[in-house]
């Protein structure tokens, strides 16, 4: 697994590190989102989070280690939520459980995954390692659910397709994020994620 991306810190107490963070990384999502990265600078991120310029750089080092943040949040939220499913199982009903916590995920953090996708080129090559490797350890975990389902017998898929579906479901759910301007005119999230079951577990079989 790439090494974890560092962001460096001077402050000591852990529980005020993440709180901070939390508050740097809303602030950089609204203002990412509406400015896009190079324009938003890091005195603005501090005055939307709420706390002076000195106090940004005691928790952060660089405009990079913000977005870096932004990103990480978004795979521990997801690693979070799909963590409770024992992937050995085998059952669709545990990979329509995945399929419903991720794109939960999406629904709650759409604004982080448009700007992660939109502004994760910016970040340097450690951290964007890193970042892509995450994106692949998602995918992974709906591989190894449905690897599981192949195992019982629910699925009849080859392993290429297994993977290939991964992929898809982890695609397939973004498109909430990228679209969800129009789509949110004709669906709720909960009718466009059973949608999107009943198309992927229909190819599927």
């Amino acid at each position: 697994m790439e090494k974890k991306h560092e962001v460096k810190t001077s402050v000591k107490d852990e529980n005020l590190i993440e709180k901070r963070r939390e508050q740097m990384i809303r602030a950089a999502v609204t203002l990412f989102k509406e400015k896009g990265f190079h324009r938003a600078t890091t005195r603005e991120i501090a005055k939307e989070a709420g706390f002076s310029i000195g106090t940004l750089y005691e928790y952060i080092r660089t405009k990079e280690d913000v977005l870096y943040l932004v990103c990480d949040s978004i795979y521990n939220e997801v690693h979070n939520r799909l963590s409770q499913i024992n992937a050995e199982n085998g059952t669709i009903g545990d990979l329509k459980t995945a399929i419903r916590h991720y794109y939960g995920v999406i629904d709650d953090m759409s604004d982080e995954f448009v700007v992660m996708y939109q502004e994760s080129k910016s970040l340097p090559k450690g951290a964007l390692e890193y970042v892509l490797t995450k994106e692949l350890e998602m995918v992974k975990i709906f591989h190894k659910i449905i690897t599981g389902c192949i195992q019982a017998g629910e699925l009849g898929l080859t392993d290429a397709q297994a993977q290939l579906y991964a992929h898809t479901l982890v695609v397939q759910g973004q498109m909430w994020a990228f679209r969800r301007w129009a789509l949110r005119k004709e669906f709720t999230i909960e009718q466009f994620t059973e949608l999107q079951m009943e198309l992927l577990l229909h190819g599927m079989k």
